[in-house]
């Protein structure tokens, strides 16, 4: 027993090491400034590149599951449908003015991935190469969000019925979206990001971190719909409790997001070292190739 906890201690050392002299909560705090002015975009671009694909009518019958069965507490099925109605209502000229905030994600994501994985950096155009880099993940949305939209009547209904039912449709909703952001990781952790992790290291990891992504956000569903009173910390206005609340929940989101990527690359050093890749005497022989 004492054996395994120390196994246990020295994985979760090694997995943490570089986040190690780094603020992990200022690094989070930054990605969820820029996550907070592109996640709208990003939901529009999505919603409305699906609609293209699919016909705006069908995104909206598949969407009312959701905005049917969300809990109404902090207003999210009015959010939820009024995003999809914007999204689906999108314009080619409103779709492209989108693309700047969108692409903002992406720069938050690289500039704190390079303080996680290289400690004295020089990289210039740090904020672009996000920005372009996160860009073609555009192109599998509307099949990433279908696939979860095509989900949605089996789930809620099973949901509605609550017991056992209900509980096998969380679970279903659960392993859909952790399917739809196992991709989404593998291209974040290893093209985003400045290291460039082996792809065996990044499949494991990012798809952990998915899995711990998707319960995170059937968390986030289940705190909207607990009785509480998020107005009161803001003196009775309620929009700016659960505008609080979801900016807090979106912090925690890239902690775990961060805590994956150096997962990530201590796994893909580890492996790197073990396989004689990098000579021993190589001064990068521990480190992810970088770009």
């Amino acid at each position: 027993m004492g054996g395994g906890w120390q196994r246990a201690k020295r994985v979760t050392s090694a997995a943490f090491r570089p986040l190690r002299g780094r603020d992990l909560s200022l690094h989070a705090a930054a990605i969820t400034f820029y996550g907070a002015i592109a996640v709208v975009p990003v939901a529009l671009l999505a919603i409305w590149l699906t609609s293209l694909l699919a016909g705006a009518e069908r995104v909206r019958r598949l969407t009312s599951y959701a905005v049917r069965t969300l809990p109404d507490a902090i207003g999210a099925p009015h959010a939820v449908q009024a995003l999809v109605e914007a999204g689906v209502g999108l314009t080619p000229l409103l779709a492209l003015a989108s693309l700047l905030p969108a692409s903002l994600y992406g720069e938050g994501l690289r500039r704190a991935f390079v303080s996680v994985a290289v400690p004295r950096s020089d990289e210039s155009l740090v904020g672009w190469r996000g920005r372009l880099l996160l860009l073609p993940l555009l192109a599998p949305a509307p099949a990433l969000l279908l696939s979860i939209l095509l989900a949605l009547p089996t789930t809620t209904g099973l949901v509605r019925q609550g017991g056992w039912p209900g509980a096998l449709g969380v679970v279903l909703s659960f392993l859909a979206v952790w399917l739809v952001l196992t991709p989404v990781l593998l291209w974040v952790f290893r093209v985003v990001g400045p290291a460039s992790p082996d792809w065996l290291s990044t499949l494991g990891v990012g798809s952990f971190t998915a899995a711990n992504l998707s319960g995170f956000l059937h968390g986030f569903v289940l705190f909207a719909s607990l009785p509480i009173d998020l107005g009161v910390p803001f003196g009775g206005i309620d929009e700016i409790g659960a505008g609080v609340a979801v900016l807090l929940w979106l912090y925690l989101f890239h902690v775990i997001v961060l805590a994956g990527y150096s997962a990530t690359l201590a796994l893909s050093r580890w492996r790197t070292t073990r396989s004689g890749v990098a000579g021993p005497g190589s001064s990068d022989s521990r480190m992810p190739k970088r770009r």
